[in-house]
């Protein structure tokens, strides 16, 4: 059992496939869980619910702070998107920029004061294996998740002194809703594609990717900071 009961987390985008193997595992850890995603929804039972919609980064800023202090932010919420890119027009782009990147900015920052004052934070962002350049059609997507990684890296030298790790996590082809979404008119096709692809031939869980978060969230990832680690399978 990882070492954060009674640890307070945020987690952004809980509803999803991702989201929620995210809020179960934790909340099976012993940490209390509050739920960021947007208003309208409902938190599982025995968590918090934060109805926020992140295109409006301030107002998220400082809801989130005034829910505070926490010790463990996840940010997992995105927009995710398939076509060419000069289908996409510049106002798409900049969205997931907005939901994807920037929300990681803006909510660390809401969360950080906290952490500092402690000595001890958790700050755990979710990229995407599409970063390795091998996918068609997620422009947009790819280069919000590669501003992640760098935010990643630099996060984890300003904050480290205070004993906060800033960390990124990014998962492959992980079975869930948004796939069967963005791939519908081709999902076998697609399936055997990303098997072919990985090293390893299953699929990727949203649990494998829970289970990896758990980990860089306890103290026996205490000195793992600004890395971007892959559950992909290998590709």
């Amino acid at each position: 059992m990882a070492d954060i009961a009674g640890r307070r987390a945020l987690i952004t985008g809980g509803l999803g496939t991702i989201g929620t193997a995210l809020t179960r595992t934790f909340q099976a850890a012993g940490a209390e869980v509050m739920v960021l995603d947007r208003p309208g929804g409902a938190a599982p039972a025995g968590m918090r619910w934060l109805g926020v919609d992140l295109a409006d980064l301030d107002a998220a800023a400082r809801i989130v702070a005034e829910a505070g202090p926490f010790d463990i932010l996840i940010n997992n919420a995105a927009l995710i998107f398939n076509r060419p890119f000069e289908e996409f027009s510049l106002a798409e782009f900049e969205d997931q920029q907005r939901i994807n990147a920037s929300a990681c900015f803006a909510l660390t920052k809401a969360c950080a004061p906290g952490m500092k004052a402690q000595g001890w934070g958790r700050v755990i962002s979710m990229t995407s294996v599409t970063v390795n350049g091998q996918w068609d059609g997620f422009v947009p997507y790819v280069a919000s998740k590669a501003a992640l990684i760098g935010m990643t890296k630099a996060l984890a030298r300003e904050l480290g002194r205070h004993g906060i790790t800033v960390n990124a996590i990014a998962p492959g082809a992980v079975r869930s809703e948004a796939e069967a979404r963005v791939f519908a008119d081709r999902l076998t096709s697609y399936q055997d594609w990303i098997l072919q692809s990985q090293c390893l031939k299953s699929r990727v869980e949203a649990q494998d990717v829970a289970d990896l978060a758990l980990f860089l969230a306890s103290d026996k990832a205490r000195m793992i900071t600004g890395q971007n680690l892959h559950v992909d399978g290998g590709w």
